[in-house]
């Protein structure tokens, strides 16, 4: 039986980009905008965090955006306000970061793991090939200062359940240890988090691999699209994009919530 209560999909950023970064070789020269997302889980075992989105302080402070971020490049700055901290979003629900148990981090791009700093959770799970590729590997949107800190690190390799009814399901391509999460609740169909092994529902609608995959392996990236695809027909579960800003206006908006 599922131990899954809530799930709140949080908004902590939008970030305007070119889409041929989420739909590989497809929409060259259209700039969407896209939420970066974190979701809050409530189970009976505790709180659990799917990714903590952007380092606020290298977005607000002139001096670290000029750093991490060139206007000129893949990565301009996303668009971020103080209210979009994740403490603020716990707030408005009466918690504190104390009160997030387990954060799961989809992968180490900085608009997914940056928020760490505000929000570290008692544990930090994430997977051994993607905390080997952001150390060891060059991609411009791992920040490395994001995950230098003294985090309460799990690492894990390969599938596994959180709690029943949160599983850990691998979907590498877009980075190397990318993970989704699957989330059964007690109404409705189950969710799989796709996290970046989907931005858009045309990725997942017309398979089209990320625009960035990890040592330039589209292959890898649409076999984790086509199990996600078999996974929700199996099992009649629903596939939540991670960036696309349509799909998340039809969602419940926070402080409402799913279960």
């Amino acid at each position: 039986m599922t131990q899954a209560l809530k799930l709140w999909p949080l908004l902590t950023a939008v970030h305007r980009y070119d889409k041929s970064l989420s739909t590989r070789n497809c929409g060259q020269g259209k700039i969407i905008q896209a939420p970066i997302l974190a979701y809050l889980i409530e189970t009976r075992n505790g709180r659990i965090l799917y990714d903590v989105g952007c380092d606020y302080s290298k977005i607000a402070d002139p001096f670290l955006r000029a750093d991490y971020y060139d206007e000129e490049n893949l990565f301009g700055a996303p668009e971020m306000h103080e209210s979009q901290r994740l403490p603020n979003h716990l707030a408005k629900l009466g918690l504190t970061p104390a009160d997030v148990d387990l954060v799961f981090l989809s992968h180490l791009h900085f608009d997914h793991a940056g928020g760490l700093c505000d929000v570290c959770g008692k544990e930090v799970h994430v997977q051994k090939d993607e905390l080997e590729a952001a150390q060891n590997t060059f991609d411009p949107a791992y920040f490395s200062a994001d995950i230098a800190g003294d985090y309460p690190w799990k690492v894990m390799q390969g599938e596994y359940d959180l709690v029943p009814g949160v599983r850990a399901i691998s979907s590498p391509g877009h980075t190397a240890g990318h993970m989704s999460l699957w989330v059964e609740l007690s109404k409705g169909a189950p969710i799989v988090l796709c996290g970046d092994a989907a931005d858009l529902a045309e990725n997942i609608q017309k398979e089209i691999p990320p625009g960035i995959c990890w040592e330039d392996r589209a292959d890898l990236a649409l076999d984790s699209i086509r199990k996600l695809k078999s996974l929700a027909a199996e099992e009649s579960a629903e596939l939540w994009p991670n960036h696309d800003m349509t799909f998340f206006r039809s969602l419940n908006q926070f402080p409402k919530f799913h279960e």
